[in-house]
């Protein structure tokens, strides 16, 4: 009967080993750091003045000095071997600086969007508050609405006291003159 080993399992692959030869460990934001780093200073100004002033002093010495101190003669295949392997070494270096520069503004747009969508959900609830609180308004007496009342409720009182003055005057006349009618008559 087979021996069958604890912990491993027939659908899982194994895990291969090598104990000789270990693979290179680096880390991958200080390479990408490095590779912005040298992606921004490719793109100044300083580098180009640096490797204009490079080419042109390679060029000089070469083409004017002496044969025997001459190390790369016309047609510079040197320096153009020199230029071709710092572009080739530059362009995967830029392209991981832009990758990089890529996450970094995906990560910020979705923080945009979602801060918008935050704003626009706080603005539609301020909107619903402020329409609730419209509604509200509506059913409480606004101060026009007050003044308005208090001046009818006092031309009404003044109406009425009119009214009062105008029967109470009437009235007045009235016992007036039945007073006059019924004058004491005098005793005999």
């Amino acid at each position: 009967m087979a021996e069958r080993r604890t912990g491993e399992r027939l659908d899982t692959p194994r895990t291969v080993r090598r104990k000789l030869v270990r693979r290179p460990s680096y880390d991958s934001d200080a390479f990408g750091s490095f590779a912005e780093r040298f992606a921004r200073f490719m793109g100044t100004a300083k580098f180009l003045i640096w490797m204009t002033i490079f080419v042109i002093v390679w060029i000089g010495w070469n083409s004017l000095a002496p044969d025997d101190v001459s190390f790369d003669p016309y047609a510079f295949i040197f320096l153009t071997l020199m230029l071709s392997l710092q572009a080739s070494y530059a362009a995967p270096l830029i392209l991981l600086a832009q990758n990089r520069q890529e996450d970094r503004d995906r990560v910020v747009a979705e923080q945009d969007r979602q801060a918008n969508a935050r704003a626009h959900a706080d603005m539609e609830f301020l909107a619903r508050e402020v329409a609730s609180l419209r509604m509200a308004v509506g059913e409480v007496a606004t101060r026009d609405y007050v003044r308005s009342e208090l001046r009818a409720l006092l031309a009404e009182l003044d109406e009425r006291a009119a009214q009062a003055e105008a029967s109470a005057e009437a009235g007045s006349a009235e016992s007036h003159a039945d007073g006059e009618d019924r004058a004491p008559r005098p005793s005999p």
